[in-house]
């Protein structure tokens, strides 16, 4: 990299079921002005701005930013399907780090609707086609199976008939996930669960039930990324920096008929997860807390092995020993996730972003990790994009 780039604010409104939200625009504005307020800047002090979210008319950027100020600042509109978040943060990041601008907003937001996720335009080709056509090749047709849930659950039966993986270790993800988001006030579904409850919910595809896929819901995070020299040239909290970041799209594994965990992602997530490790000189064993992307508990599971938090085929393991909470070795999602925490697809991104300044400023409360310095992000959207960003405590 050749600037320090540090993530001097952080904002987010808390997460909402689609029957209670606000409209796009103002918790776009709301999120912008918590992320400008807790890093002490103007708005007039932007030189550019991107803004991401999956379901909304072109420039809906632009309306969610009219409610703190018209600068005539270039605004981006950013859709990278479930990666729209962590891709407006990668474009903000890459803008400072080149010299091209001092200080950048990213801003994510969502305003979904009830029910599982589906195709908006059915007159054309899908982007999911290729998708599509290599789990039919692989399970055979199901045209009445829900699209997501149907990609991830198969990933969760290859892991399950290659290693021998239980059902009950998903969910014991699940049962993670809800006590990890007691303590997160930003969190839609913060009651416990036990595995027992977690298996009754109502089956949605192979080892899936309802409690272990993420739900639809509506928020709003961003976040303020400035040069180290802007920063202190004007006073600004320096205690992030972004240590390293990759973004990685689909190979040519993604669509191996033999493997469904390369479908949804897995060879993205390791492709940028090493290059983050190699380009801050880490290792897998340094990094103290992690928010990953959860959008199935069985994503979860193999998130683990691709990020080389464990070797692979041993993610069960990983779990039942409890490594992955606190009082292990790494505590992933402290947040909740987006099990619990929900998944409003543009907001997910910068809402882990969030969760882990939060957690490097030792400012998280009850959901603190004990003395955090490495902070690993990891943001998945089918399609394909994955970005894995690295933040580190200064000092």
């Amino acid at each position: 990299m050749s600037r320090s780039v540090c993530v001097v604010g952080v904002g987010m409104v808390p997460f909402t079921k689609p029957s209670k939200t606000d409209p796009y625009d103002v918790m776009g504005a709301a999120a912008a002005r918590k992320a400008l307020d807790d890093a002490g800047v103007d708005f007039a002090e932007v030189e550019q701005a991107y803004v991401g979210y999956v379901y909304g008319d072109s420039t809906s950027g632009q309306a969610s930013l009219y409610g703190i100020g018209l600068t005539g600042i270039p605004v981006v509109n950013v859709n990278n399907n479930c990666a729209t978040g962590s891709t407006a943060l990668f474009l903000a990041r890459q803008t400072v780090e080149s010299g091209a601008a001092d200080c950048v907003l990213a801003l994510g937001f969502e305003q979904m609707s009830p029910g599982a996720l589906g195709v908006g335009f059915t007159d054309r080709p899908s982007p999911l086609a290729r998708f599509d056509e290599t789990v039919d090749a692989r399970r055979g047709p199901e045209p009445d199976s829900p699209l997501a849930p149907r990609y991830f659950g198969n990933a969760g039966l290859e892991h399950m008939e290659r290693y021998g993986t239980a059902p009950e270790t998903f969910a014991q993800i699940a049962v993670k996930a809800r006590r990890h988001a007691a303590n997160n006030p930003y969190a839609v579904f913060r009651d416990s669960v036990t595995v027992e409850e977690v298996m009754a919910s109502p089956p949605i595809y192979g080892p899936l039930t309802r409690l272990q896929c993420c739900p639809p819901t509506c928020g709003a995070a961003a976040a303020v990324i400035c040069s180290e020299d802007f920063a202190r040239r004007h006073g600004l909290d320096t205690t992030v920096r972004i240590a390293a970041q990759a973004m990685t799209t689909d190979f040519e594994t993604t669509f191996d008929p033999t493997d469904m965990r390369r479908l949804v992602g897995y060879d993205l997530t390791a492709a940028a997860a090493t290059a983050v490790y190699e380009a801050a000189s880490v290792s897998p064993d340094d990094i103290d807390v992690a928010e990953l992307h959860d959008c199935f508990t069985t994503n979860e599971l193999i998130t683990y092995e691709g990020l080389q938090f464990t070797p692979e085929g041993t993610a069960e393991k990983f779990v039942l020993d409890g490594q992955n909470t606190y009082g292990g070795r790494i505590v992933t999602n402290p947040s909740g996730g987006l099990l619990s925490k929900g998944h409003p697809l543009g907001a997910t991104g910068l809402a882990q972003c969030s969760e882990l300044i939060w957690q490097l400023r030792d400012t998280a409360d009850a959901r603190q990790v004990d003395g955090a310095r490495l902070a690993l992000q990891h943001n998945l959207g089918l399609g394909g994009a994955c970005v894995v960003t690295l933040y580190e405590r200064a000092g």
